[in-house]
């Protein structure tokens, strides 16, 4: 995060005079709250902490006094209590009375929504500053920066969307396609099985024609054997007529003899 801004106001509110101890308190606050930020190169929560604590005191014997709370929340938002300034300034932004004012309160509440990944609201806030204070270029920055980031994640979340869409769909296809094969497969199981079935009525078939071949009765004899078999039966005819003929020519000569008696 490039840059935000939080606004130590010193000595700018009032020009009441404050008793010596208070003073000593807000001004030792002051000098460890600046020692801190002078030092980029890393963040000093301990030099912060010990501003709040110098503020606390001020603000113990002088609780109403918004410029010194205001710089206890620009303590505590640099210690990454986020939320706990966030409240603070949110309380000072309904005391204060000129826009200017309203609008450092609604810029701090801004950074400190944006730190906790409110993007949305933080916008909300930094446009509410501008609405108070046009012209100010540091609250005009963080806007742009917040709405970058809000862009980025909306893209982000769609690139999501549109990845879990892909593989869904490729979860689909990858559904369908084995489908498909397992179709294939079946259909081709049951292809062999019924082409192993009809191998086997075919094979049934031949058996069972074997058996009956075997079963049967020979009918066709040889040649020799049928014209032997032809022989015997002219051969037995011929003694039949001869018989017969014998039988006759008996007959005959009886009858003879019996008419001559």
């Amino acid at each position: 995060m490039k840059r935000f801004i939080i606004f130590i106001l010193i000595g700018s509110f009032s020009i009441v005079a404050y008793g010596q101890n208070e003073r000593k308190f807000v001004r030792k606050g002051n000098k460890l709250f600046m020692d801190a930020v002078k030092d980029t190169t890393r963040l000093d929560t301990a030099k912060f902490s010990q501003a709040e604590e110098e503020y606390q005191k001020a603000l113990n014997l002088r609780p109403g006094n918004e410029q010194w709370n205001f710089n206890l929340a620009g303590s505590q938002y640099k210690q990454m209590r986020f939320d706990e300034a966030e409240r603070k300034f949110e309380e000072l932004a309904e005391k204060f009375e000129t826009p200017e004012e309203q609008a450092r309160a609604l810029h701090n509440i801004g950074n400190s929504r944006l730190m906790q990944q409110r993007i949305d609201e933080s916008i909300e806030s930094y446009k509410e500053a501008l609405r108070r204070n046009p012209n100010d270029l540091d609250t005009k920055y963080n806007l742009a920066y917040a709405q970058m980031l809000k862009n980025q994640q909306e893209q982000q979340q769609q690139n999501q969307e549109n990845q879990e869409n892909q593989d869904q769909q490729d979860q689909q296809n990858q559904d369908q396609q084995n489908n498909q094969d397992q179709q294939n497969q079946d259909q081709q199981q049951n292809q062999d099985k019924q082409s192993q079935q009809n191998q086997q009525n075919q094979q049934q078939n031949q058996d069972q024609q074997q058996q009956n071949q075997q079963q049967q009765p020979q009918t066709k004899i040889s040649r020799q054997d049928a014209e032997q078999l032809l022989q015997a039966l002219q051969n037995d005819e011929r003694d039949i007529q001869e018989k017969v003929k014998k039988e006759k020519a008996a007959k005959a000569r009886k009858i003879r003899t019996e008419k001559e008696w």
